[in-house]
């Protein structure tokens, strides 16, 4: 019977787990032996009695030596990867743009191993697509974090004492977190304002509730895979001055954009920043990735001398981890599922998805990007 190893997150701002007990017990009807790291659950509020009840085993941390396959939500270390059997497999989050190191070690080990940021957004794929599933808990959190901060309810009121007026949020980057960011808002009764270089997301934009705001930056698009394309230096600039005014009225603001293997673009300027109203609140989504807004520092919250609050959370999905672990480990279940012939995980770079996120595999580099 192959071994599958559930490893405990190291990263101390990281709560999720990689597979839940209902997925544990899904993967031991497929034939897996399911191995689980002592506490690798407890975070995500899963103890390690759910995952016996499920027919898993804990076990220590040096098991992932001997594993066939191993899973978790962030990337091992390099001495971690060097450990691995030759021949087992490896599926995680991995950012094999910026950890070249890291591909190699897997490659020397003869580790295949999996990226979940490479699945491809097609049909077939949406079930393990991960980026997606966490991003959307993403966008919803950072509205509720940057509610549960400012000092003034979201929704309007008409009471006896008067009308309370809604706060506007202001949204930038309509990909799954600002969909998601949008609804959350709107649902809380502000009034909500949101842009994307991608005019093809402005009726997106107005089925939520929300207005979309306009600004000419000439030609502009998205990528194959649905992300948009990066402005060039004088584009950015038009976006800067066209976003101050909405900036300025803004209660709260949810910067999103990201771009995948690059560093984030920065959109909010000190000066855009200054010209806010005390008491407001940014959430910066991109910041583990350089921030999109300057002067917002990962996992740290920023007050600045005008008295604007600065949200650094590098890891927004972190903060709802029962449900960010239930999609992760849904998942994780659905691609080894898919690839699971007649008791046995096939490896076939041939595959449409497996050609883009096997990025290891027979000691080899697939992707010369990442060599």
């Amino acid at each position: 019977m192959k071994t599958l190893f559930v490893a405990l997150e190291k990263n101390s701002r990281e709560t999720r787990v990689a597979l839940t007990p209902n997925d544990a017990q899904k993967l031991s009807k497929l034939g897996w032996a399911v191995k689980v790291e002592s506490g690798a659950g407890a975070k995500a509020g899963f103890a390690d009695s759910d995952y016996v009840a499920a027919g898993a085993e804990i076990v220590r941390s040096d098991f992932a030596k001997e594993a066939d396959f191993v899973v978790s939500v962030r990337k091992p270390t390099i001495e971690e990867a060097k450990s691995r059997k030759a021949g087992s497999i490896h599926l995680s989050l991995l950012d094999p743009f910026n950890e070249k190191d890291l591909i190699k070690a897997f490659a020397e080990a003869k580790v295949t191993a999996a990226s979940f940021e490479m699945i491809p957004r097609i049909t077939v794929a949406q079930k393990m697509d991960v980026l997606s599933s966490q991003s959307n808990l993403a966008g919803y959190a950072s509205v509720i974090k940057a509610a549960a901060t400012i000092k003034r309810i979201l929704p309007m009121m008409m009471t006896p004492a008067g009308t309370i007026t809604p706060l506007r949020v202001f949204v930038v980057g309509v990909g799954v977190a600002g969909l998601q960011a949008i609804a959350t808002a709107k649902r809380l009764g502000a009034r909500v304002d949101a842009f994307d270089t991608r005019p093809v997301v402005e009726d997106q934009v107005k089925s939520l509730g929300a207005k979309f705001v306009k600004i000419d930056l000439g030609e502009t698009g998205q990528t194959a895979q649905g992300y948009a394309k990066e402005l060039t230096p004088e584009q950015i600039e038009l976006q800067r001055k066209g976003m101050a005014k909405v900036c300025a009225q803004s209660d709260i603001i949810i910067t999103t954009a990201k771009l995948f293997g690059r560093k984030a673009p920065r959109i909010i300027t000190k000066e855009m920043v200054d010209g806010m109203k005390p008491g407001s609140v940014i959430a910066d989504m991109a910041v583990e990735s350089g921030g999109n807004v300057e002067g917002s520092v990962p996992n740290e919250t920023v007050v600045t001398p005008n008295g604007v609050t600065i949200l650094g959370d590098t890891c927004y999905e972190a903060n709802v981890p029962t449900t960010a672990s239930q999609m992760y480990g849904s998942n994780v279940y659905n691609f080894i599922e898919h690839f699971t012939k007649d008791g046995e995980f096939v490896v076939n770079l041939e595959d449409q998805i497996q050609k883009i996120c096997v990025v290891t595999s027979d000691g080899k580099i697939n992707d010369p990007r990442f060599q």
